[in-house]
């Protein structure tokens, strides 16, 4: 354990709090979740549901969760067999390759990529081998399927993709799924599906989940996050779905792990989810306002915004800012957050080996318009 470190996320929460800076760093609203799911919530408790749920969950939720993906996706999965409540996706992740990795299998990740997947690989004596997206002309983040073949070796377990990305914001295409389904059946790989942004898609994209193919779907483990969609990251009530030998083993995990979640929070959204069907529906039109006017306001800071095709997160390019671009970009995070007074994450960490050239920070856009507002005029203050 030696080699990991305090996460970047972590890191710069503090500092942020520290300087008392907007924190548009780390991925958490600052606004209120739906009275009526708190309501729901609290109802489950008042009825006395506060004891130990089953281990993969409790019935109500899963079945919501079964109704969704077969709305969403066409896909029918099984309550019983394929769905595993997991304490956040972040859970369901390390459940997830635990469960498939054994000593020195390969893993491939797409790098830049979320900063659990390469420890928990380790954690599994597993091996992280890195595929860098690449940036295209529109200045998209994409995946080189070439470079993905040419990586695959007789050791390869598995492949983990991340659509809607985080921290680029890019979104898969079908075709980038016919590409994954067409590598995990000629090579035999297991596929883990991190769709926790699977409900922020914007301009009217349709979400490429690896569910809406049934031979890709027989080899995917779809991981999932009620903490993003319905706006309560701190409940961590996420879920895997997988077929029934993947899902014994993230159970096998599972149990051993967290056992299992807070019941009357899974009770709630199963409620919630029932009641209120449309908020999913509502969720890209939501966060696409939320994207459109920050982007706006970004435009009087010098700074250089890229596509957002998805999630909550808007990359920027500092390197033609003058006095700044000789700053790494984590170098450039202190700054902002230190001496303008707004926290980002610099995209450096997401990268085993990131590349050096490149000089771009994150930020979260799920924030109040107030703070939202507030962000922008320090920045354009700052740097405009």
């Amino acid at each position: 354990m030696k080699q990991l470190s305090t996460t970047i996320f972590t890191t710069m929460s503090a500092l942020a709090q520290q300087h008392s800076a907007i924190n548009l760093g780390q991925g958490f609203p600052d606004f209120a979740a739906d009275p009526e799911l708190l309501d729901a919530a609290y109802a489950a408790m008042q009825a006395g549901h506060n004891q130990y749920a089953p281990m993969m969950g409790t019935v109500q939720l899963r079945s919501a969760i079964a109704d969704v993906v077969k709305q969403h996706y066409g896909f029918e999965a099984d309550v019983d067999q394929h769905i595993t409540i997991t304490s956040g996706a972040s859970e369901a992740l390390f459940c997830a390759i635990m469960a498939i990795t054994e000593p020195a299998d390969e893993l491939i990740i797409l790098e830049p990529a979320y900063d659990l997947y390469r420890p928990a690989i380790v954690n599994a004596g597993g091996v992280p081998v890195a595929v860098n997206l690449v940036l295209n002309e529109t200045q998209t983040f994409v995946v080189d399927w070439d470079a993905v073949r040419a990586a695959i070796t007789p050791k390869t377990r598995a492949i983990i993709v991340n659509t809607p990305n985080n921290p680029t914001g890019n979104t898969f295409t079908e075709q980038d799924l016919i590409e994954l389904e067409q590598l995990a059946e000629r090579h035999h790989l297991w596929v883990i599906s991190d769709e926790v942004y699977e409900h922020m898609v914007f301009d009217g994209a349709l979400h490429q989940s690896a569910l809406r193919r049934p031979v890709l779907a027989a080899r995917t483990i779809h991981v999932a996050s009620f903490g993003k969609t319905l706006h309560v990251t701190g409940w961590k009530i996420g879920y895997a779905i997988a077929p029934v030998a993947l899902t014994q083993a993230i159970r096998a995990v599972h149990q051993f792990n967290t056992f299992t979640v807070a019941t009357p929070l899974q009770l709630g959204i199963a409620t919630y989810l029932n009641e209120h069907p449309q908020v999913i529906q509502a969720l890209p039109a939501f966060y696409q306002a939320k994207r459109d006017r920050f982007r706006a306001g970004l435009t009087g800071t010098g700074l250089h915004v890229l596509p957002c095709q998805g999630t909550y997160f808007q990359l920027v390019d500092y390197s033609g800012l003058g006095q700044f671009s000789a700053m790494s970009d984590v170098e450039f995070a202190v700054h902002l957050t230190q001496h303008i007074g707004v926290a980002a994450i610099p995209l450096s960490p997401f990268y085993g080996a990131p590349p050096a050239h490149q000089k771009l920070v994150r930020f979260c856009f799920a924030k109040k318009e107030d703070t939202l507002v507030a962000a922008l005029e320090a920045l354009q203050l700052g740097l405009g």
